[in-house]
């Protein structure tokens, strides 16, 4: 609530928030202004829309893929579709999670073909556990062949733009070396040793209206922060 309160913003989509329903805090988002729609679960996954504007249309997980994992959420917001989505690690290329991870990007890639079909005006944003090129590494021969940078994965995510979404933050220019995930170890924040795995597509609608994409370091700077930090689009 902290960074919510200092950015304002419209709306915001949360991932891994690994809370049930029950735990999740309804009543202090809700008292900040803010309707809410969760899909919790314990210890694991969670996904939120915070929105100032009323949240309709909700839909838990992926209708094309049976998946107990609560990594999906989507409603529509004032006219928009926002589909709020938590893309799974994929661990390690070759291991059953990496292959867990492809079969859910392809039946992403499936529904959110739909929904943009459906949705004129549809922003896809999450946490997609891919970094989409080498300018989005901090050490490119270091990652090679590794997950969250594998030929696969950044495949998959071509696939979405290939449907007609924009990556909001190369609609820009935007200083080098940016990065939206630095681990915890090794002073990876400190010495900027990170990846850009957090993003926001847009439908051509939306992306005509975009007017800027930042990433917020300075969440990453606080005590016991998240390894992620916020990626915010502006759209007129």
């Amino acid at each position: 609530m902290t960074w919510l309160e200092a950015n304002p913003t419209d709306v915001l989509c949360i991932q891994e928030t690994k809370l049930t329903d029950d735990k999740f805090p309804f009543a202090q988002i809700e008292a900040a202004g803010y309707h809410v729609a969760y899909a919790g679960q314990k210890t694991y996954n969670g996904v939120a829309i915070l929105s100032k504007l009323p949240i309709t249309d909700v839909v838990r997980n992926n209708p094309l893929l049976d998946d107990p994992q609560q990594r999906i959420l989507a409603a529509t917001i004032g006219g928009m579709r926002v589909v709020c989505a938590y893309v799974p690690n994929g661990q390690s290329v070759g291991s059953e999670k990496y292959q867990y991870k492809m079969g859910w990007l392809d039946a992403f890639h499936a529904w959110i073909s739909q929904e943009e079909a459906q949705h004129p005006q549809l922003a896809v944003l999450g946490d997609y556990n891919i970094a989409p090129e080498d300018r989005d590494v901090h050490d490119p021969a270091a990652w090679e062949g590794e997950v969250h940078v594998s030929e696969p994965e950044r495949a998959a995510l071509r696939r979405l733009l290939d449907i007609g979404l924009a990556d909001a933050f190369r609609l820009f220019e935007q200083p080098e070396k940016s990065y939206s995930w630095w681990d915890y170890r090794g002073l990876g924040f400190r010495l900027n040793k990170g990846l850009r795995i957090d993003h926001i597509l847009l439908s051509p609608a939306l992306a005509q209206r975009c007017t800027a994409c930042v990433i917020d370091r300075t969440p990453r700077k606080w005590e016991q922060p998240s390894d992620h930090t916020p990626v915010i689009a502006t759209i007129e």
